[in-house]
């Protein structure tokens, strides 16, 4: 299988500069040819003595009707290389895409200018998730002077890729920020209380900081989802979440210990008073990651259809 690295993001997002960096760094020395496609070209070119270094042969494909897996293996056939790697063009749907049979998808990314990244967040937001659903490292460049702005850019990509690693970089480099003064509610009230929009902030916050939340009791409006894997004595109270548009919905929700889990049935509406704790589940690739001890359990009125779905925008 062919080692495939695609690049994603829009014109000027520092998709070029990126790759550059890469190709320069000794890790990257390794044998055989790299083909890289060239979906578009902004103001920063390749360096020539990098590509020669790194044996890299560098083919365009200007028209997104040109970029099919019959055009894709004949560049393959053609240069044999040991590894590809893909700068995308942003504009073009990432969700059509079709690659050869025996091309494997080692790691996508996507760079984002976060200057310019709530102009796309609003007018593109359908391309944007697109790129950002499947990506492994999302890294916003070009930060010099934004700070709390920074706190809604990563709720806006968790929203639709939970699992993705974000990097916020300015000129000096890579910037380290605990957003806790960004959160909706009191961390040292003796009952956190979500509504719809803390609960969501909450279920993205608490997989990247779950220490702020160890050992704290939260209240929240919730749906019971009982999965048939979990065992006897858990469920998970979550909610519905719209993460781009109404075909775009998934389940957001912690694993939850409660000796009458049986008594509850899916779909039921509670009222939730929880302890959060961690523990190493499946769900969680080995690691530690939240989970939820069940207080106090009281049934709720379904709210009205409007409030049903939570929304992240």
């Amino acid at each position: 299988m062919r080692p495939v690295y695609v690049i994603n993001g829009f014109l000027e997002s520092g998709k070029t500069e990126f790759i550059n960096y890469t190709l320069s760094q000794p890790y990257f020395q390794a044998k055989g040819n790299t083909l890289l496609i060239l979906c578009e070209e902004g103001e920063v070119e390749y360096d020539s003595e990098v590509l020669k270094a790194t044996r890299t042969i560098v083919e365009k494909i200007e028209d997104e009707a040109d970029f099919t897996a019959d055009n894709l293996s004949s560049l393959d056939k053609k240069y044999k290389p040991e590894r590809v790697i893909i700068e995308f063009n942003g504009m073009w749907n990432y969700k059509k895409v079709k690659f050869p049979w025996f091309w494997n998808i080692e790691q996508q990314i996507t760079t984002i200018d976060a200057s310019t990244f709530p102009t796309y967040y609003t007018n593109m937001k359908s391309l944007l998730n697109e790129m950002l659903k499947k990506s492994e490292l999302i890294i916003f460049n070009r930060c010099d002077g934004l700070g709390e702005e920074l706190a809604t850019y990563k709720r806006n990509v968790k929203a639709v890729n939970q699992k993705a690693d974000i990097v916020f970089e300015d000129a000096q480099g890579e910037i380290s920020q605990i957003f806790e003064s960004d959160l909706p509610f009191d961390l040292n009230a003796d009952i956190i209380e979500l509504d719809n929009y803390g609960y969501g902030i909450f279920f993205i916050d608490a997989m990247d900081h779950l220490d702020r939340y160890l050992g704290k009791k939260i209240k929240y409006l919730a749906q019971v989802m009982k999965p048939e894997d979990v065992g006897k004595n858990f469920f998970v109270p979550g909610r519905m979440a719209m993460t781009c548009c109404a075909e775009d919905m998934s389940f957001l929700g912690y694993l939850c210990r409660y000796d009458k889990a049986n008594t509850l049935e899916n779909r039921d509406w509670i009222t939730i008073t929880a302890r959060v704790g961690r523990a190493a589940l499946p769900e969680y690739d080995g690691n530690e990651g939240p989970v939820l001890d069940a207080i106090e359990i009281v049934r709720a009125d379904a709210p009205a259809p409007k409030d049903q779905v939570i929304s992240f925008t």
